[in-house]
């Protein structure tokens, strides 16, 4: 699992919301905190923004 989830909630945000603010699916969330797929560069780029973090943040592994 990524820590994408932890910077997520940090900022009381639920799926569907990051989801609706970069263009995908919540699904596609759900899949990038389960760490079944990992966002591609300019998503994270993108996510490290709204999160206000830096992508290295977003891509530490965390224990589940």
């Amino acid at each position: 699992m990524i820590a994408l989830y932890k910077y997520r909630t940090r900022k009381a945000m639920t799926q569907a919301e990051l989801a609706k603010m970069l263009g995908v699916t919540p699904n596609c969330i759900t899949q990038w905190e389960s760490g079944v797929r990992r966002p591609n560069v300019i998503m994270l780029k993108k996510l490290a923004e709204l999160l206000e973090c830096t992508a290295d943040d977003l891509l530490e592994p965390i224990e589940t």
